[in-house]
């Protein structure tokens, strides 16, 4: 049986899935904000949907590629443990996400990825960090350590 990793995305947006087919997190409980959304995680689950913890191993992979691809500052807690969850169940299941850094760093993991409203990523990106007034490239900060000025996030190549 193929298994539905969900992302908040499913419960905001009402995506009609069996849920005895959906496995979740137990943080995705505090990104619904809606009275809707949170009337759909508690129906999904009571109707069957799984709420899981990730092993702590399949957290390292996903950081070790959210490192490698610069999406580390994008991801929150909720989003590693959803990609950990989706690595998990690699191959006998569907991360279910809207986040484009999610989406990016599934991927890179080799995790299909199936978006809930918004466009599927095209391609893998690497990301890096451009100064606003020199132009100087990073890797990572807020600030740059040449004039001062902010660093803009900016694509730095397509895997």
């Amino acid at each position: 049986m193929e298994y539905y990793i969900a992302d908040s995305a499913v419960f905001i947006m009402g995506v009609g899935i069996e849920p005895h087919r959906i496995i979740t997190i137990p943080s995705v409980i505090n990104e619904l904000k809606s009275n809707e959304a949170s009337m759909r995680f508690e129906l999904a689950r009571e109707s069957g949907a799984r709420v899981e913890m990730p092993e702590d191993s399949f957290r390292k992979s996903v950081l070790d590629i959210a490192n490698k691809t610069r999406d580390c500052e994008e991801l929150s807690a909720t989003d590693i443990d959803i990609l950990a969850k989706a690595l998990e169940y690699k191959g006998v299941s569907v991360l279910l996400t809207d986040d484009y850094a999610v989406q990016n760093v599934a991927k890179v993991l080799g995790i299909e990825v199936k978006p809930v409203a918004q466009k599927k990523i095209k391609d893998v990106l690497v990301w890096q960090k451009e100064c606003v007034g020199c132009r100087k490239r990073f890797d990572s900060g807020e600030v740059c350590p040449v004039c001062g000025s902010a660093l803009k996030k900016k694509r730095k190549r397509k895997i």
